[in-house]
């Protein structure tokens, strides 16, 4: 009997462990499907929420590259519009102004100059009267004066104008002939710093010998080259009177005066210092003012040199009197390119 019921009793805990087992297996089945559900939408709502926001963020990039592909557009349009319009401006610049800006820049720097030099010279010849009270002079009478011997009538010989330079002959032409040689850069001032052609000495010998200095040559065809010719002049005459004359130089424009300074000024090695009333070279633009500087010039027994630009049509009498002077003759093609008429 205790065997029988300790059977039962063991079928009785075998069948509560195996419910015990069921409930816990069913419990755990249950448990395991919740939990995949549970990973499955915390998995899955991620992804949307990125999809939702990478839609949101395409679609203001694209309304950004909208607004800026409008804002190039309307850039280029503006930029041809403006490329068109500086075409225009600039052909019609060079229609209008093609060469008159060099011209006008040019002759506003050699006007420029000049009237810095002529204001500098001003200045220094200002500093420089000497205001004294003339003297008065006693004239005495006629009665007083003695009988002067009357003068023998013999004729006075008057030497030919050509032979003016005849006793400096030998000493002029050993200046041209280092006129031709190869020109000496660094030479003293006041001494030719270039060479000469021989068609420019042959000028140079006429007018020395044949013409005694005083007399009007051809023109070389420019403004440079008669001042490299005058130059030789001013050489020549510095070896015979020293620091006895003065050139006179006349132009009727300050830019052709300019051009006259900067020759002279490279042919001969000379500054600015050189250029003034009280200096060596004098510029003038009219004729009234050099005829006056001349007279001046002889009244203290110095010796003026007159040289007259190829482009003066006019030439005053008065000029004719001193006994040195140099006039370049233009020829017609010469003096209307001077005058801007070709």
């Amino acid at each position: 009997m205790e065997s029988e019921e300790n059977l039962s009793k063991e079928k009785q805990t075998l069948k509560q462990s195996s419910s015990v087992e069921n409930s816990s297996s069913l419990k755990n089945t249950d448990q395991k499907p919740l939990e995949k559900q549970a990973n499955s939408k915390s998995f899955i709502s991620p992804e949307k929420n990125q999809k939702i926001s990478n839609s949101q963020t395409q679609s203001f990039i694209d309304l950004a590259l909208k607004d800026l592909q409008l804002s190039r557009d309307q850039l280029e349009k503006e930029l041809k519009e403006l490329s068109k319009k500086k075409e225009q401006i600039d052909t019609e610049l060079k229609s209008s102004f093609t060469g008159q800006s060099d011209a006008i820049a040019r002759k506003v720097k050699g006007f420029q100059e000049y009237l810095i030099g002529a204001l500098q010279d001003l200045a220094q010849s200002a500093e420089q009267l000497e205001l004294v009270v003339p003297p008065v002079i006693v004239k005495p009478s006629p009665l007083d004066e003695n009988k002067k011997p009357e003068p023998s009538k013999e004729p006075e010989v008057i030497p030919a104008v050509s032979d003016t330079f005849k006793p400096d002959e030998s000493l002029i032409r050993r200046c041209f002939s280092q006129f031709i040689e190869q020109p000496d850069f660094y030479a003293d001032p006041w001494k030719l710093r270039r060479s000469l052609e021989s068609s420019d000495i042959a000028l140079l010998e006429d007018w020395f010998f044949s013409m005694g200095g005083r007399g009007a040559q051809p023109s070389r065809g420019s403004r440079s080259k008669n001042a490299l010719v005058a130059a030789g002049v001013i050489a020549i005459l510095g070896e015979l009177y020293g620091e006895q004359f003065q050139t006179l130089v006349l132009a009727s424009q300050p830019e052709r005066l300019g051009e006259w300074r900067r020759c002279l000024q490279d042919s001969l090695g000379l500054n600015r210092e050189d250029f003034g009333p009280n200096s060596g070279i004098v510029l003038f633009e009219r004729s009234d003012g050099l005829i006056e500087r001349a007279d001046r010039l002889e009244e203290r027994g110095e010796l003026p040199l007159i040289i007259i630009d190829a482009a003066e049509i006019n030439v005053a009498i008065p000029i004719l009197q001193f006994p040195i002077w140099l006039a370049f003759a233009g020829s017609p093609n010469e003096i209307y390119e001077e005058d801007g008429l070709i």
